[in-house]
């Protein structure tokens, strides 16, 4: 996955200076009402959470980091590493994001969204570019595939830990860890196949589900879990943790809203 997500950064970004001079800048004249434009930031953050999330990649960058550097060490480098990260992340993501909003019009998003498909093949059939044309559908099926493998590796772990842990409530001191592996596996893929066939909206599953879900584990569990259990206290940061708890319940109460 390494080898795949510098060239798509790159890519990326050359795309979006290759969108510059399909800006229009006549967005930035309609100001909406002081209300609307709260409501819209607010059902944005489903998307934002979980456009952003790279939970499920940690565990394995844990791993990787307590390898590679000593132990009394592997903390500092791993908070050096993930804060270095996030900065990459919000510039290249940001500037994608503003290139491609300035570039279509609230019809062509409609359009895109209908059609369930990436913004870089919508693109594909917009621009006149044999390149564009068909380079953005490789580019769009690159950055799916690096994103799938971030999360199938974090989703297969966690439901390796599960069965187990159920397999040890259930009597089983020493359960078989193939058997285990196979089955996870098996499940995974008859499920990717199902939704794979099934094709249901991107924008309505972050929106009503995966967002909302995300929220309530990475904003609001570990804040509780800061103020509750006692080694953690040492974690706390009041202005921050109040910001986060509040993001995280914001989140959630939009499926509440678009229901």
């Amino acid at each position: 996955c390494e080898w795949l997500v510098y060239p798509l950064c790159a890519i990326l970004f050359l795309f979006s200076l290759y969108l510059i001079p399909h800006w229009n800048l006549e967005s930035f004249t309609h100001i909406p009402h002081f209300k609307e434009f709260i409501t819209i930031v607010w059902l944005t953050l489903p998307v934002l959470v979980f456009s952003f999330n790279h939970s499920p990649a940690i565990s394995t960058f844990t791993l990787s980091v307590k390898r590679h550097y000593k132990e009394h060490k592997s903390g500092e480098k791993a908070d050096q590493i993930l804060f270095k990260t996030s900065i990459m992340l919000l510039i290249f993501v940001m500037f994608f994001v503003f290139s491609c909003v300035l570039s279509l019009n609230a019809e062509e998003f409609s359009d895109a969204r209908a059609q369930n498909i990436p913004v870089l093949s919508y693109f594909a059939n917009k621009l006149d570019n044999p390149f564009i044309a068909y380079g953005g559908p490789l580019v769009a099926f690159l950055a799916i595939t690096s994103s799938f493998f971030g999360h199938y590796f974090g989703a297969r772990e966690g439901a390796y830990g599960i069965v187990r842990k159920c397999c040890k409530m259930a009597g089983a001191t020493n359960p078989n860890q193939k058997l285990i592996r196979l089955i996870c596996g098996f499940s995974m893929y008859i499920i990717m196949l199902l939704v794979g066939f099934y094709n249901p909206s991107v924008l309505d599953f972050i929106e009503k589900l995966g967002g909302p879900i995300i929220a309530a584990i990475l904003f609001l569990m570990p804040i509780i879990a800061i103020y509750s259990i006692s080694k953690l206290k040492k974690f706390q940061n009041k202005a921050l943790d109040l910001f986060v708890f509040l993001t995280g319940l914001l989140t959630i109460v939009t499926v509440i809203y678009s229901f």
